[in-house]
């Protein structure tokens, strides 16, 4: 009787466990594209899990990074984030966003970037390579908003570049 309350407790205990296990192996980004019409900027959020932002900084920048403690890898991939991510206006010329900050929240890390918003914009592309150069799998998530209805654009797979168009 005592075996097969023990096996029912281990079976109980890997299905307690596993939903914890799983979440954190989800390779995945969310970041927003804020048209802001107080500061005629466009402000973009990254939000990347702290757990792979860990991973990640081992990998590019060695063994001894420290995404959690030291100031200097937060910086250095809030710059990584910088070079992997690109917005072009709607004759394909580089919007030049600049890194305005990092942090981390909870389980998050976030990048914060900005740009003066062009006078005219019939549409958006935008690339975001970061972290799938680490794992095929990543997919990185863009919600487009404060220009006309909220636009998702989706980068799976080998997905580079992704637009978004206004309506006027």
């Amino acid at each position: 009787m005592i075996n097969r309350f023990s096996s029912y407790l281990v079976v109980v205990l890997c299905f307690l466990v596993a939903p914890t296990t799983f979440a954190h192996q989800q390779k995945s980004s969310i970041s927003t594209v804020l048209f802001n019409p107080r500061t005629h900027n466009i402000e973009v959020m990254h939000r990347f899990r702290v757990h792979d932002a860990e991973h990640a900084v081992k990998h590019i920048f060695g063994k001894d990074a420290d995404i959690l403690d030291a100031e200097t890898t937060q910086a250095k991939f809030s710059e990584y984030v910088e070079q992997k991510f690109s917005l072009y206006d709607s004759h394909n010329k580089p919007l030049p966003l600049k890194v305005v900050g990092h942090e981390i929240e909870g389980q998050f890390f976030w990048v914060y970037q900005e740009t003066k918003q062009p006078a005219k914009l019939e549409n958006l592309k935008i690339r975001h390579d970061a972290l799938r150069d680490l794992w095929p799998e990543q997919v990185n998530t863009i919600n487009v908003e404060g220009k006309g209805d909220l636009q998702t654009l989706t980068f799976t797979n080998s997905v580079e570049l992704l637009k978004v168009d206004f309506k006027h």
